[in-house]
């Protein structure tokens, strides 16, 4: 199944594969999808939507096992404040529901932030665009198809 974060790429010729994996409902955790995919889960890295409080809204991409520094987030997207959107609120700005959500091909153009771990790795999987399916790509394709801006966006899960 073609996904439009894969036509995304197709259209910019990245290579990528796409890994599908059986989904819970009840456990979207981005550490399970690592386990079922066979990715330790700081190669996976989940999108999560934030809004400051001068440049409005953002995405930011950390590892699975991690969680974003809203302080780092802040500085690095020029907000003073900022906090993550409300879970009824991604798919109206993403275009995405909870657990398939991609910078790629995303509803709007929105400033994207990849924590710099993910420059330690050949390969990241990053949502396909839906549940079930994870895009792998080299990041620098990753970057190159989002416009991200790398910086240390994460901290370890507590």
């Amino acid at each position: 199944m073609k996904t439009n974060a894969a036509r995304q790429l197709d259209k910019l010729g990245i290579s990528y594969e796409v890994k599908e994996y059986e989904v819970d409902p009840e456990d979207l955790a981005a550490e399970t999808v690592a386990a079922k995919i066979g990715y330790p889960p700081e190669q996976v890295f989940k999108t999560l939507v934030a809004r400051g409080d001068r440049q409005g809204v953002c995405l930011a991409v950390v590892p699975g096992n991690a969680e974003v520094d809203l302080k780092a987030l802040a500085k690095l997207s020029g907000d003073r404040k900022i906090e993550l959107v409300p879970v009824k609120d991604v798919q109206p700005l993403t275009g995405y529901i909870r657990g398939g959500v991609t910078a790629l091909a995303c509803k709007k153009p929105y400033p994207v932030f990849l924590d710099a771990s993910a420059e330690r790795f050949p390969i990241i999987s990053v949502s396909a665009g839906m549940r079930g399916a994870q895009i792998l790509l080299a990041p620098a394709d990753y970057v190159r198809a989002v416009s991200a801006r790398v910086g240390e966006l994460s901290r370890p899960k507590e």
